[in-house]
């Protein structure tokens, strides 16, 4: 994996780019988020999905019930024994989204320099002359001259299914606006975004609480995606709220940064939060288009050095209806890679998409080829400066351990690990070769039963760039002195061996704990 390692500052020569690519057990060291959903809901696409590299399900509760995203969670259990393949959960939260309702979900056309009325009685019909609204405050939030813009689902940038709207005049609860381009709206739920205007919703509202406490509790999300995160406030209150619910202390909270707000908080939301989602959709509406680029490039940086997941949305929009991304698409999903970016979540592209399956293939192959193409040592160089001295004796090892793997060209870092944060040190420094997690469990008790940790752990890895999690035995204490270690280290140069990522002769680090210190070591496999 780590001999064909080019680099874009070295020339190229322009017929090896042609050359096919060699598969890999890992489709690509970055990890894809797939929505489920119509297109993507039964056993077998699942399974698909999970094969083509999907390593995260995500379940997006602005449109579904709690029985219709249970269904489909049972299919994704299935598709996971089916294929042996681990996947973890993630719940969407709805926040406080603006939508308009078309309940007879007849196709609404609305022509340029018409007008339009969005009011909040949602008896209303709606049609090209009225469009009912989810929000009683928008006519308090909003003054003439302003923008709001409306699509289906999330926005796909298209100015003949989505449309710009502005604000002509307030009639009472009512927004009469002039439609800016011609579009047709089909569906039966199309999102609204007023940019620049902040909407007195609360982050975390009482249907999102009524959904995390029932099917969030049931099934043991492992990630929250927290939707129009505006403060630092924001995750703490998510975070007192899942505090009291068992098992989902554990449950990670990414901030979905989706509005000018968030931006500007950006730097304490980071500190609160487990991870970042950058939501490029609604930002697009927010953000003069100019600008994007340059808060996706430093948003991602930030994540890196906080050694926090960054996940990009909105990358391949046109595989929605489309075989192929376009030629910008494909660009734009190796640049996220390039940036430094854990992870790709398609929305659209895979709920309601014709190809949900090529769209995962298509973008993990993407993703493997600018891997090969990452600058590692430049990106280490850059992250030990930020990072400065004296490091902390973990990150000290955890960067030395990635440094041996690189100098003796090691075909996988192996960490042995009970919380996840070594592992995640390590994928901190983006090794140019997979890292196996082995996660110990460890045995704790809330006074009236006893349970393991660790499940928790190992599915949380599938959202960092690089960390490919295995749950080991119980009974093998992760700073063991005895040989214990040697046996799960065994079970895990097997795995290596069956997935054709290790083999023999080949070189192996290895970092655990031994005792009260931290040890790296390097294995050359015999036969």
């Amino acid at each position: 994996m780590h001999g064909t390692h080019l680099l874009l500052e070295e020339p190229i020569r322009m017929a090896s780019i042609l050359e096919p690519s060699k598969p890999n057990f890992f489709p690509a060291m970055t990890k894809i988020v797939g929505t489920l959903g119509p297109k993507s809901r039964s056993v077998q696409v699942i399974s698909d999905c999970l094969n083509a590299g999907m390593s995260v399900g995500r379940f997006d509760f602005s449109w579904g019930d709690n029985e219709y995203h249970q269904q489909t969670l049972a299919n994704l259990k299935s598709a996971i024994k089916t294929t042996k393949k681990l996947c973890a959960v993630m719940l969407d939260t709805v926040g406080p989204e603006l939508q308009v309702v078309n309940k007879s979900e007849h196709s609404i056309s609305l022509e340029a320099e018409s007008f339009v009325v969005l009011t909040p009685d949602q008896d209303q019909e709606a049609t090209s002359d009225l469009l009912p609204i989810n929000f009683h405050g928008l006519s308090e939030a909003v003054k003439k001259g302003d923008t709001i813009f409306i699509g289906q689902y999330l926005f796909t940038g298209s100015e003949t299914t989505s449309v710009w709207l502005e604000v002509s005049e307030v009639k009472g609860e009512d927004v009469v606006c002039v439609i800016k381009n011609s579009a047709t709206l089909t569906g039966s739920l199309f999102t609204l975004h007023v940019a620049q205007i902040r909407i007195d919703l609360p982050t975390l509202t009482d249907k999102d609480k009524e959904v995390i406490s029932t099917w969030g509790v049931r099934n043991n999300i492992d990630f929250l995606s927290l939707s129009y995160t505006r403060h630092a406030e924001d995750v703490r209150h998510a975070r007192a709220f899942l505090s009291k619910l068992g098992d989902l202390q554990q449950t990670q909270i990414l901030a979905k940064i989706e509005n000018i707000e968030g931006l500007t908080h950006f730097d304490e939301i980071l500190q609160e939060a487990d991870g970042i989602i950058l939501s490029r959709g609604n930002l697009g509406v927010d953000l003069p288009p100019e600008k994007v680029f340059l808060f996706q490039k430093a948003a991602i940086f930030k994540c890196n050095m906080a050694c926090k997941p960054a996940v990009i949305t909105r990358v391949v929009d046109s595989m929605t209806d489309n075989l192929r991304p376009t030629r910008a698409e494909a660009t734009d999903v190796a640049n996220a890679v390039l940036d430094g970016c854990d992870a790709i979540l398609l929305g659209a592209e895979t709920l309601r998409g014709q190809y949900p399956v090529e769209t995962i293939s298509i973008v993990g192959k993407i993703c493997a080829e600018a891997e090969k193409v990452f600058n590692q040592a430049l990106y280490f160089k850059k992250t030990a400066k930020f990072v400065g001295e004296p490091m902390t004796h973990l990150e000290s090892i955890a960067s030395s351990a990635v440094r041996a793997a690189i100098k003796v060209k090691a075909s996988v870092i192996i960490v042995f690990t009970s919380t996840g944060r070594a592992a995640r040190l390590i994928a901190k420094y983006r090794p140019t070769m997979p890292i196996i997690s082995v996660v110990i469990p460890r045995l704790k008790t809330d006074q009236i039963r006893w349970s393991f940790t660790g499940a928790f752990e190992a599915r949380q890895s599938f959202i960092v760039r690089g960390l490919f999690p295995m749950l080991a035995d119980p009974r093998h204490p992760a700073d063991s002195t005895s040989a214990t270690n040697e046996t799960v280290l065994k079970v895990a140069l097997e795995l290596g061996k069956a997935s054709g990522i290790v083999k023999s002769h080949d070189r192996v680090v290895v970092f655990q704990k031994v005792g009260d210190a931290s040890v790296v070591k390097i294995i050359e496999l015999e036969d």
